[in-house]
């Protein structure tokens, strides 16, 4: 009982948090105006707070622009963790815009949505990339494609690195900062995190949202460690096969050290 009493609590000061910076926002988008870049910052950071998802900082976002994230991906929870980290806007597949609460969210935060399917849009939408992140704005791309385990990074698509490649002729300098970012779930309630808790960090596909979401309320408590790598300078003429192996690379590394350093906890 004490745990539904708990769970309803979160979900109402959520509301509350969320009713108080919807305008702020809906003003910030119907103008343009850079607030609309902040105010999601403060949702992030309430949420994670409120779920008990606490993080752990280690390095900081490359200052030059225009700059993009390539960060692993392990479940929802990411998009609250990185935006309570930095003003950031993601890049989504399509889908997502129709999902319910996420879809809406994503707007609000004005995601960028990208049909890959649909290769006459492609210079539309790589023109929104572009003049986003020459607007100074931080753009995130998760190249993994989908989620994992939590445990692995799984292979990373060369592919979707194409709208930084094809942002750098849009830019005012011909180049385009990437910067890799991963994120670890290493602990619940303070305890390394081993396989019978890894369902709270991970939302693979096949798992429904709401149950994942209640699970997540009753246990709280999460610890997260995200790292920033090292960033790579990506201009006209460069291989964005060999930016793919640089990020995948980094990211794999900074992974493995912060899940052995739960293993070891655990030990």
């Amino acid at each position: 009982m004490i745990t539904y009493i708990r769970i309803g609590l979160v979900v109402v000061c959520l509301v509350i948090v969320t009713l108080v910076l919807l305008p702020f926002q809906l003003v910030g988008l119907a103008f343009d105006w850079k607030i609309r870049r902040y105010v999601p910052r403060l949702w992030h950071r309430s949420a994670c707070c409120l779920l008990g998802i606490r993080i752990r900082v280690h390095g900081h976002p490359e200052r030059r622009r225009p700059l993009m994230l390539a960060s692993n991906h392990v479940s929802w929870k990411d998009i609250l963790v990185l935006g309570a980290v930095a003003d950031v806007v993601y890049i989504a597949k399509a889908e997502v815009a129709n999902w319910p609460v996420f879809g809406i969210l994503a707007k609000l935060q004005k995601t960028i949505f990208v049909v890959r399917e649909e290769k006459r849009r492609t210079g539309e939408q790589v023109n929104e990339i572009a003049a986003r992140m020459t607007a100074g704005e931080i753009v995130v791309l998760f190249p993994e494609g989908t989620t994992s385990d939590g445990n692995r990074l799984l292979e990373v698509k060369s592919s979707l690195f194409g709208a930084a490649a094809a942002a750098v002729p849009h830019t005012p300098d011909g180049v385009v900062h990437v910067q890799p970012v991963s994120i670890a779930y290493t602990r619940v309630h303070g305890m390394a995190m081993g396989r019978f808790h890894r369902p709270l960090a991970a939302w693979p596909g096949d798992i429904e949202l709401l149950p994942h979401l209640i699970g997540v309320l009753k246990e709280g408590a999460l610890d997260v460690e995200v790292a920033f790598g090292d960033t790579v300078d990506f201009r006209t003429g460069d291989n964005r096969k060999h930016l793919s192996q640089n990020i995948t690379a980094q990211l794999r590394r900074m992974l493995i050290r912060h899940l052995r350093q739960r293993e070891y906890d655990a030990g």
